[in-house]
């Protein structure tokens, strides 16, 4: 009989009756800000896992790095093999195979979101981002090449590490993460050209990784959604106007409300964190279309 293992933010984790084989489910709850909204969105764990599915079997086809699917068992589900899984930071056996690693490796391409954020704040530079020293950077510039970032698994915010940390909480050699830095690169390779034959900017993404037979990296999770990723449309990005195609719109709604600062200020203090509203039904609902719409775009397939 399945069990539930683990329940994220937006999707649960089951054993099946294989002990190497587990599944994926794929609710219909949204998170933003670490935090799970308490509406759900009609269709979304649907998109979510049919989108994931599509880049794994592109990533397979193009041979750039084995991945953990082994089959879509449904519409919002989809099984996958077993790594296992060690959260103490430096505490992975340098000789481990088939083990998850305990990082996650951002891909930004334009500057957006937290990046934007922390430019504006003086936190980085625009050299940071492959500028020019002194350059004035506006919010939605393409950046000179990929930028990546590396980023904590298992604390309780996602917290950027520098190199130096990232290899000691995974315990990688320094080939080994670079290994994983070079597919990020390939995949949204892959990504970007199928996001421009839709009409579409690929802005920046997230991605998850095993080590497995050989230490070889193993692409794991998902990604190239709505909830890993951002996007924009490009016809209007070629007229000077930034049109978010991502549930970055949700984000901004709460940010607009005054929400995102008061929750802010409460894990800066470290007081309670205020709980965080539920969605009007008219953002539930323009989420839900955008779900499916990208769905379409993104795969050339019908909802």
């Amino acid at each position: 009989m399945s069990e539930m293992i683990y329940h994220g933010k937006v999707k649960q984790v089951w054993t099946t009756e294989d002990p190497d084989i587990i599944e994926f489910r794929y609710t219909d709850q949204i998170s933003v800000f670490d935090q799970i909204i308490p509406s759900t969105v009609p269709h979304k764990g649907e998109s979510l896992n049919r989108t994931s599915c599509h880049w794994f079997e592109l990533v397979e086809k193009a041979n750039i790095c084995e991945t953990h699917i082994k089959e879509m068992s449904a519409p919002d589900r989809v099984r996958t093999r077993r790594y296992d899984v060690i959260r103490e930071p430096g505490a992975i056996p340098k000789d481990a195979e088939n083990f998850f690693v305990p990082l996650e490796v951002i891909c930004r391409h334009y500057l957006a979101g937290s990046a934007w954020r922390r430019y504006k704040r003086g936190e980085a530079s625009a050299s940071e981002f492959g500028f020019a020293e002194g350059t004035e950077l506006k919010e939605g510039m393409k950046l000179p090449r990929p930028y990546l970032e590396v980023s904590t698994k298992f604390e309780k915010f996602d917290r950027l590490l520098d190199r130096q940390e990232a290899l000691q909480i995974s315990n990688l050699r320094e080939s080994e993460l670079d290994a994983i830095l070079e597919v990020v690169v390939q995949v949204d390779e892959i990504i970007d050209a199928e996001a421009g034959k839709a009409g579409l900017i690929h802005v920046d993404g997230k991605k998850e990784f095993a080590l497995g037979a050989g230490r070889k990296p193993v692409l794991v999770d998902s990604f190239g959604t709505l909830d890993e990723d951002r996007w924009w449309d490009a016809d209007a990005y070629g007229k000077g106007e930034i049109i978010q195609l991502s549930k970055e719109f949700v984000r901004g709604h709460y940010i607009e409300t005054g929400h995102h600062a008061s929750l802010e200020a409460a894990r800066k203090d470290g007081s309670a964190e205020p709980p965080i509203p539920a969605l009007p039904q008219e953002v539930i609902e323009r989420c839900s279309s955008l779900y499916v719409d990208m769905f379409e775009r993104l795969t050339g397939r019908t909802f």
